[in-house]
């Protein structure tokens, strides 16, 4: 039977060969999408599964109120949690980013990525597989280091790396243990060291936020005990302790500044998944983007499904006569069904090899295109890719061998059934659902590139295209502060260099700093705070719109003067907030200026309320003096960049490489995931036409093939081609109309969903919708006019002679 199955397969396939062929190649695509969409999915879903003490993990937030959640922690409340609590197993501190900084050993200096601080029990959270040493004891004291795999390969080669020194930091380590990173983790370093422990000794009285904070509970079950615990914490250790030192109750404290911190716990298991500030520095994933791309892909493995559909009723006409016969000769509706299953079976198969072809082939434009690593592989994968398999199947299948199965065998054997209107509508419909999603796609591409580039343009209230922002790192035992003055004086020097200054801070990254700005009884407003040099917003192109900028004419703005942005100016509530005294950071500071706002952050956030003063204003904030900003001129840029580089890496740091970017161009990266989106887009937009195009011909040539003889006996009668061939495409382009008005709808709604992600956005403007129906119209009537055209010019004797 299956080889009679197989060999009426082949026959069809060599009479059907375009039809096939474009059949096999619109699945293939559609599983092809599918298949990127699940494997990006697979490796985001993937983080830290492998850890065995997940569900027990959690990390601490910070809700500071206002919407405002912090990743980060005092180094004071845990040991009081863990001294009071019987529900913690134990707590890790830990910095939230990798630094990237160069390691020395056995007389060679190696650039290394994702070094790593937290305290010494690290590995007990993040059990990671030692080659060499143990987790216990890899970092048990200040003056050890665990390397990765791959660190060591890079540092010592084929030597044993266990006992010897390398030199981080300006201080010398020595390599306790070598661990292996095999699987996705939130936290996955080049290099482990507990050096945090001496900013947590310093800073143990202190209740600012820096760290991130990572619980191991004894019961899952916990959580909420743990939650009560820390509120307790922060209210008598830290809250009633402020309300005191000022000469007022608790209760008062409460209603002058509204708000108190509450903690959170954020799940280890699945964390990656989480939107918001996150504490570990893998980031998280673009939860929404994952979310589109897998919709998307099933949007269009459905559309290729449809298409398939389509065209195997509209063949089915060229095979009811075969129906008809062996119904006749005692074949069930059973296995009629079963044999057109199969033969969809292994259309199907024949789909799923291209697939995993285009898949393989393209899979390094795919990761370039989403900065990852995607491999073809893993039990999981090969589980879905089985399951995909089985639902096309079903789907594309089971339907067409039904409506094949139901053939009347008299009417078909008689000759008429191509007069039938039986799957007219199903074919027509459709062909509807092909033109709706062409339509959301096309729209979808127009309106995502048109707020890119509306991101790329937007004035952002600075000039950064000239300036350069220089990584500057601190030398122990030296003021950073001081360094800076003496090489900005050497930069000044340099031909083509116009101007330099510096801040705590860089345009277009996560660098950033908090603290609570307070104005008479006014709540408490969460600033950033933007410590700079004199001449910095000069440098930027930054206006200030009202008073006077910060100068070294005047003692004062070093010590206590500030200026605010528009935005942190009517936190305020005054007319004119100039002279006006503040309390920030716990000091007194007289506003003497108000600066325009400007983007810090990406387009997708709010410009949020800064302070601006003087480095030299608060003691803390010189060691965290790590940016230089040098205004170059335009004319003979890279030479003047390369003599920077010359005395940067021979008179400022001998043993780190210059590094630097232009702050336009640290800003754009921000938005650069949007631009991949988009560029994504517009693919998955080329391919659903592709698809869509593969279908409208197909099925109009299967509709005019069966009406050749009509075309003959009108073309006797004196019919013009013009008249033809609006009568043979009038009913595509009603068709296009109706796709099209069903289109626009979910379009319109889901794209003003993922327009709200923007605090600034375009209005979705009309053009994109003249441009789909403009677009599908042209397709349409170019396929439909081509194919109809080449039906009129038939041999009318041919078809008419045995009439």
């Amino acid at each position: 039977m299956l080889k009679n199955w197989t060999n009426i397969f082949i026959y069809h396939i060599k009479n059907n060969k375009l039809f096939t062929s474009l059949n096999v190649l619109g699945l293939g695509i559609g599983i092809a999408g599918l298949i990127f969409a699940i494997l990006y999915w697979n490796e985001e879903h993937s983080y830290d599964e492998w850890n065995p003490e997940k569900d027990k993990i959690y990390a601490v937030l910070n809700d500071i109120g206002s919407g405002n959640v912090w990743a980060v922690n005092s180094p004071i409340p845990a040991p009081i949690l863990k001294s009071t609590s019987s529900a913690l197993q134990e707590y890790c501190y830990f910095n939230t980013f990798y630094t990237k900084e160069t390691i020395q050993c056995n007389g060679k200096t190696e650039l290394v990525d994702k070094i790593f601080s937290a305290q010494s029990n690290f590995f007990s959270f993040f059990p990671f597989e030692f080659i060499q040493g143990s987790g216990k004891s890899a970092i048990h004291d200040r003056n050890s280091i665990a390397l990765s795999e791959k660190t060591v390969s890079r540092l010592f080669k084929n030597e044993n790396p266990m006992g010897k020194q390398v030199k981080y930091a300006e201080k010398y380590f020595v390599v306790r243990g070598v661990y292996r990173l095999s699987e996705k983790s939130s936290v996955m370093p080049a290099a482990v060291t507990s050096i945090i422990e001496e900013d947590l000794e310093r800073n143990k009285e202190n209740w600012g936020f820096s760290y991130g904070l990572m619980l191991k509970l004894k019961k899952q079950s916990d959580t909420t005990a743990v939650l009560k615990d820390l509120n307790e914490i922060y209210v008598e250790h830290n809250y009633k302790k402020q309300a005191k030192d000022e000469g007022i109750s608790y209760e008062m404290y409460l209603k002058k500044y509204g708000y108190v911190t509450k903690a959170k716990l954020l799940p280890f298991a699945g964390s990656r998944l989480f939107q918001g500030n996150y504490p570990f520095p893998e980031g998280t994933a673009n939860l929404q983007f994952l979310r589109i791309l897998m919709g998307l892909s099933i949007l269009i493995l459905l559309l290729s499904i449809v298409n398939y559909i389509n065209l195997a009723t509209a063949n089915a006409i060229k095979r009811a006569k075969e129906v008809g016969v062996r119904k006749i000769v005692g074949a069930t509706k059973p296995q009629i069904i079963t044999q057109f299953v199969f033969e969809t079976t292994l259309i199907t198969l024949f789909s799923l090899l291209l697939a995993l072809v285009i898949v393989e082939l393209s899979l390094p434009f795919y990761n370039s295109l989403l900065s990852k690593n995607l491999i073809l592989e893993g039990s999981q994968f090969y589980l879905q890719l089985i399951f995909i398999f089985v639902i096309v199947i079903l789907v594309s299948g089971v339907l067409p061998a039904i409506y094949i199965s139901n053939f009347e065998p008299l009417k078909v054997l008689k000759g008429n059934f191509s007069r039938s209107k039986n799957g007219i509508w199903l074919r027509n419909g459709m062909l509807v659902l092909q033109f709706a999603i062409a339509t959301f796609f096309i729209i979808g591409s127009f309106i995502v590139y048109q707020q890119v580039n509306f991101m790329a343009q937007k004035d952002l209230g600075f000039k950064g295209a000239q300036v350069m922002d220089i990584s500057f790192k601190p030398k122990r035992g030296q003021k950073q502060f001081e360094r800076y003055k003496t090489i900005k004086q050497e930069l000044l020097k340099i031909k083509g260099v116009q101007a330099v200054s510096a801040g705590v801070f860089s345009i277009g990254t996560n660098i950033n700093s908090w603290s609570g700005l307070h104005y008479k009884t006014n709540k408490e407003v969460i600033t950033q705070q933007m410590a700079i040099d004199f001449g910095m917003l000069d440098v930027l192109g930054i206006p200030i719109i009202k008073g006077r900028d910060l100068s070294s004419k005047f003692a004062s703005d070093s010590i206590n003067s500030i200026l605010l942005n528009e935005t942190a100016a009517k936190t305020l509530l005054e007319k004119d907030p100039i002279n006006k005294e503040v309390v920030w950071d716990g000091q007194k500071f007289k506003v003497i200026g108000i600066v325009k706002d400007f983007h810090y952050f990406g387009l997708d956030n709010q410009i949020s309320p800064m302070v601006f003063l003087h480095i030299t204003a608060i003691e803390r904030m010189e060691k965290d003096l790590q940016n230089i900003s040098v205004k170059i001129a335009p004319q003979e840029m890279p030479e003047t960049i390369a003599a920077i580089d010359k005395f940067w890496t021979t008179k400022v740091n001998t043993e780190y490489p210059f590094e630097f970017n232009f702050v336009d161009r640290n800003f754009a990266r921000t938005y650069k995931k949007y631009q991949d989106q988009s560029q994504l887009f517009s693919l998955l937009n080329g391919i659903v036409i592709l698809i869509a195009v593969f279908g409208l011909f197909a099925l109009a040539s299967f509709s005019m093939e069966r009406r050749l003889r009509e075309i003959a006996i009108r073309k006797t009668l004196g019919a013009e081609t013009n008249i033809l061939l609006k009568e043979l495409s009038k009913q595509y382009v009603l068709f296009c109309l109706i796709g099209f008005a069903i289109g626009i709808i979910p379009a319109y709604l889901l794209l003003r969903k993922w327009l709200e992600n923007f605090a600034f956005r375009i209005d979705i403007p009309l053009l994109p919708f003249f441009v789909a129906l403009i677009a599908l119209m042209l397709l349409t009537l170019t396929i439909v006019l081509a194919k109809a055209y080449q039906v009129t010019k038939i041999d009318v004797l041919k078809y008419l002679k045995y009439e």
